[in-house]
């Protein structure tokens, strides 16, 4: 019987394994991850097969479940921030596979931290392409260029030009819905960009789990009179038996509406029977997309 230790056996009570064998161990888990990962690939090929031609190629719900499944799993010492880090670098690699992967960023300061933020959630070696206004990047999805755009989070005192949200109420197409927010790993280390984002694409957003009113927050838009109030609207959303988050309302100097931007718990869809129930609105409300929830780094 060999006398030789077992260096991932806790109970063997033999010698303690010399460096070069805990050497080789590792250079035996290496293969076996790789093996996994090309056969993860062969599988990735398959799924493609099935989907439908010239689509998108992107399920940014499907990918936080993934990762929130990997982190409820997760134990020992190696720390639960590699996973995110990993698979999504993993995520960038099958998606390039499926078709072109080009994402366009609207960087609206003088540094880089949007694109940091984009970079950090599609991938290191993912094409990135910069531009200064939501409008540009938008317009690269739309003509199919890029399969996503990173914008800034909207807030109330942006300018017209900037709130880009506003323009998916049209609904155009081919139709721009939001997909993902930024950061999804919430948890900002030293040197990490310190920004929120969110990332829309021509494709509709997909449940993060079996249960979408805990995971995933959808925006809606509407169009009101410009003698709305924050707390009228705000009631008829409760009423409508909408969970509501935050709230942005804009008066734009000169329009003849206004506008509201409004975050809701759940996955909602186009016709979800809640959105009939707001008919005080100027025009029939818009779903504009959905987002997963970011984890916090404690739980999943």
């Amino acid at each position: 019987m060999s006398s030789t230790a077992d260096p991932t056996d806790p109970t063997d009570t033999a010698a303690p394994p010399t460096l070069a064998q805990l050497r080789a161990e590792l250079d035996r888990i290496d293969d076996a991850i790789h093996d996994l990962l090309m056969q993860r690939a062969r599988v990735v090929e398959q799924v493609g097969a099935h989907g439908a031609k010239g689509r998108v190629a992107i399920r940014p719900g499907r990918e936080a479940q993934i990762i929130r499944r990997l982190l409820r799993r997760h134990q020992g010492a190696l720390p639960r921030r590699l996973l995110p880090r990993l698979w999504r670098e993993l995520f960038a690699a099958t998606t390039s596979m499926q078709g072109s992967y080009v994402v366009t960023v609207c960087e609206t300061g003088p540094g880089d931290a949007f694109v940091q933020a984009a970079r950090e959630h599609f991938g290191a070696l993912t094409p990135l392409r910069r531009h200064r206004t939501p409008a540009q990047a938008i317009g690269e999805v739309s003509s199919g260029a890029a399969i996503a755009a990173v914008l800034p989070m909207p807030d109330e005192e942006q300018a017209a030009s900037a709130a880009w949200w506003t323009a998916l109420l049209h609904r155009d197409e081919p139709r721009i819905h939001v997909v993902a927010r930024l950061p999804f790993w919430a948890p900002r280390s030293e040197g990490a960009p310190q920004v929120h984002a969110l990332v829309v694409a021509a494709v509709p957003p997909d449940a993060s789990s079996a249960d979408p009113g805990s995971t995933d927050r959808s925006l809606i838009g509407l169009e009101l009179s410009q003698e709305a109030s924050r707390a009228r609207l705000s009631g008829a959303l409760a009423a409508a038996g909408f969970d509501t988050g935050t709230i942005i309302l804009r008066r734009d100097q000169g329009a003849a509406v206004a506008q509201a931007l409004v975050d809701v718990a759940g996955l909602v869809a186009d016709d979800d029977a809640r959105l009939a129930a707001l008919s005080d609105m100027l025009r029939p409300p818009v779903v504009l997309g959905a987002y997963a929830v970011p984890v916090d780094g404690d739980s999943a």
